[in-house]
């Protein structure tokens, strides 16, 4: 199975206690896609760990639902 890379770009949105973040995750061929969440999490590490791991998610239902098509 095709391993997916990607990177991740976080920016502030809002500090406070829960802090908002615009986490934009940019996919490495062959799962060139670009999304774009927003996430709360305690740092900016935290917010890209999980855009990360939502974009992972989304790449692989993405590529069973065109093995299966």
């Amino acid at each position: 199975m095709e391993r997916i890379l990607a990177n991740a770009t976080v920016e502030a949105l809002e500090n406070g206690i829960c802090q908002l973040w615009n986490v934009e995750v940019t996919g490495v061929a062959p799962f060139q896609h670009k999304r774009t969440y927003t996430l709360a999490g305690k740092t900016d590490n935290n917010a890209a760990q999980e855009g990360l791991r939502l974009f992972v998610e989304e790449m692989e239902n993405l590529r069973d639902a065109a093995s299966k098509g």
